[in-house]
């Protein structure tokens, strides 16, 4: 197999140009929508105490060396999450980034080591107000690019039919025959009832695998394929176990106020309405951290100062979205790295 020319290669840099002006142009238009409902951008910094406390997400680390010699090891943010919500509790109220965020053990198609996150919160609206924002970003969007009509690996999707929402609860019942909610409370879980329903639909099952694993197996393999296709699609209500840092729902405490945005079979974005307890953001940062010990031999610290920032911060909603995989969608790329200005060249590639 011959090897790829790199990123930089005059030849191969004219086929990505396209592409790379329309992710220009469309972060221009989102700006400019953003400033127009009254949102500040902000800048928040990559470096971080923490870079957040989720099982799976997998971070780098880098160590902060001072004029007296002294080392600390602090971590590139995956998200800038904990710094926009201390910008929150600093008393803003409706804040945007652009954020460069960095994840490790991510790199394919749709996933790279280091990506752009389009981030946004609303203090005092509800999460429902998040999916408008969604639905008006993927119209700005597609105008831009002026191409209604998306498609991503034989998945089409009209952008111009708005969006439908579905529940966990429903997407199990309709996608893998799993009634969800027969396997979950909003304190506890049955690992086992899970993890027959979800062998009986041919879903292969470890024996170390918890809750959580087969949940999320269930998903990726069964739902997620079938999420905005022909239709912007919203996939909300997710177990109050998979909502890292939402809060429950007022009519059922076993699920939360988290929602994630589907075009294409791809998942685009990820939205709470927003955990404000500090004592039960540590219970879950604390479970995940032993969870991320058992599983990869390794944790990332509380960062003790969002905690205390919490307590000042205001009823909110946030989203992140992924900023490439939009472009990459609305442009009609097939791959991430054609959408990144300069992207990170594999070894031996």
């Amino acid at each position: 197999m011959s090897q790829a020319s790199p990123w930089w290669n005059p030849d191969r840099h004219s086929d990505r140009r396209p592409f790379l002006v329309a992710r220009g142009r469309i972060k221009t238009a989102l700006r400019d929508w953003f400033a127009s409902q009254g949102f500040l951008e902000v800048e928040p910094g990559c470096l971080q105490i923490s870079p957040g406390n989720e099982t799976h997400l997998h971070a780098f680390r880098t160590e902060l060396v001072g004029t007296d010699l002294s080392r600390r090891d602090l971590y590139l943010h995956t998200s800038p999450e904990f710094a926009m919500k201390k910008l929150l509790a600093a008393g803003e109220t409706k804040i945007f980034a652009f954020a460069p965020v960095f994840r490790n053990r991510e790199h394919g198609r749709l996933h790279a080591p280091e990506f752009t996150m389009l981030e946004w919160y609303r203090a005092g609206e509800n999460y429902e107000t998040l999916w408008e924002d969604c639905a008006s970003i993927l119209d700005i969007a597609a105008r831009t690019c002026d191409r209604m009509q998306w498609s991503y690996r034989g998945k089409p999707c009209d952008i111009t039919k708005g969006y439908d929402w579905t529940t966990l609860y429903q997407a199990f019942g309709q996608f893998a025959d799993i009634p969800l909610h027969e396997t979950m409370t909003s304190s506890s879980v049955d690992r086992d009832k899970l993890a027959a329903l979800a062998q009986a639909q041919g879903i292969r099952i470890g024996a170390d695998e918890t809750w959580s694993d087969i949940f999320s197996k269930v998903l990726v393999e069964k739902i997620e394929p079938g999420l905005g296709v022909y239709r912007p699609e919203i996939l909300c209500e997710y177990p109050i176990t998979e909502a890292a840092l939402a809060r429950p729902t007022v009519h059922n405490a076993a699920v939360a106020e988290r929602f994630e945005l589907y075009v294409c079979g791809v998942e685009l974005a990820n939205g709470f309405g927003e955990l404000t307890d500090a004592g039960e953001q540590r219970r879950r940062f604390e479970a995940w951290m032993a969870d991320k010990s058992r599983i990869y031999g390794e944790r990332y610290p509380i960062d003790e100062d969002f905690l205390s920032a919490l307590a000042a911060m205001p009823p909110s909603s946030g989203c992140a979205l992924g900023f490439d995989r939009l472009v990459m969608l609305a442009t009609g790329a097939e791959r991430i790295e054609q959408v990144i200005w300069t992207p990170l060249q594999e070894a031996g590639k």
